[in-house]
């Protein structure tokens, strides 16, 4: 069996919270309490969720963008969470990411060209002047764009445009796996299904793994081959989009693809409206972090936490609810 692209295994990140007075215990964010998955080649797996629940966090803490309170982050059979800035530079270019505003996440003052050249250069990848002119027509274009967009800046693009640059940036250095945070949730609705196009025709042609971090569940359906759901840092559901859009377990789960729009006005839907706020991640409920929203709820679920419990091949499930085969 092939080694996977990524693992996490019981990944935490807490973020201390203000000052502590002598004698006043230290209060944390948990933000990610417990994350464990992993990723095959030319696999996508989806995290989703409702916002504030974990999913961009466990991106930058794969990128270590932001270190780990605990766990380990395995990158092509290597850990890679303890290591130094130094010891990680080879493995950067095995991750890259596509964030969510495309604008933002381009040098203004810089030309295409050089927005391409300069992950290149960084990690050495051309062996020429000639073969680096070479690369970066061959990014544009991979694209969809023409190769004169190379001598232009980004605001003389469209935001479609600029998020396709963005995509040739992380091409750039050749990676194995490409995390897409919130990649298309800022752009139009016809716009939005070129750049998933493109994600999935190059994700076809090159091998590529993608972590797809969205809210959009209509779009991560199409893209996808399994599906995490997460709620207040913890994975609540993982299983395959078979399983999940077809036969979800988790309470949450089903009440957020209840919320998703279907194209027909007339059909007949069972709408499952969530009570109340979601709890502080300061502060997180004891026993199963989604009892307090949750309209099965009972006792053992107030006091007890739920673990990832398999329930078939590739399905699992953290809630009592299928522990009792309900």
């Amino acid at each position: 069996m092939s080694i996977p692209i990524l693992e996490l295994n019981d990944v935490r990140k807490h973020y201390p919270v203000g000052s502590r007075l002598p004698g006043q215990e230290r209060r944390y964010v948990h933000a990610v309490d417990g994350v464990s998955f992993s990723i095959a080649r030319g696999e996508t797996l989806s995290l989703v969720g409702e916002s504030g629940c974990g999913k961009s966090t466990v991106g930058r803490t794969i990128l270590r963008l932001t270190d780990v309170t605990s766990g380990q982050v395995v990158l092509n059979g290597m850990r890679i969470d303890g290591l130094s800035p130094r010891g990680l530079r080879p493995y950067r270019s095995s991750v890259q990411i596509v964030f969510q505003d495309p604008f933002s996440s381009l040098n203004p003052r810089m030309r295409v060209r050089d927005i391409l050249a300069e992950p290149i250069r960084n990690f050495g990848l051309a062996a020429s002047a000639a073969d680096l002119e070479a690369q970066l027509v061959d990014l544009i274009t991979k694209v969809g764009l023409r190769e004169e967009a190379l001598d232009r800046r980004p605001h003389e693009f469209s935001g479609g445009q600029r998020q396709r640059i963005g995509i040739a940036k992380a091409l750039a250095t050749r990676p194995d796996l490409i995390i897409c945070d919130e990649a298309v949730s800022a752009l139009d609705v016809s716009v939005k299904s070129q750049i998933v196009n493109l994600l999935s025709d190059l994700q076809r042609d090159m091998g590529l793994a993608l972590l797809f971090i969205s809210h959009d569940l209509a779009i991560v359906e199409y893209l996808t081959h399994r599906v995490a759901v997460m709620y207040l840092g913890k994975i609540m559901e993982i299983g395959s989009r078979k399983q999940i859009f077809g036969a979800p377990r988790h309470p949450y789960t089903k009440a957020l693809l209840s919320a998703v729009p279907v194209p027909d006005p007339e059909a007949r839907r069972n709408r499952i409206v969530l009570e109340g706020d979601i709890p502080s991640p300061i502060s997180p409920p004891r026993g199963c972090r989604f009892h307090t929203r949750c309209p099965l709820a009972f006792a053992r679920c107030r006091e007890e936490e739920p673990t990832l419990a398999v329930l078939a091949e590739g399905h699992s499930a953290a809630c009592h609810l299928t522990e009792a085969g309900i």
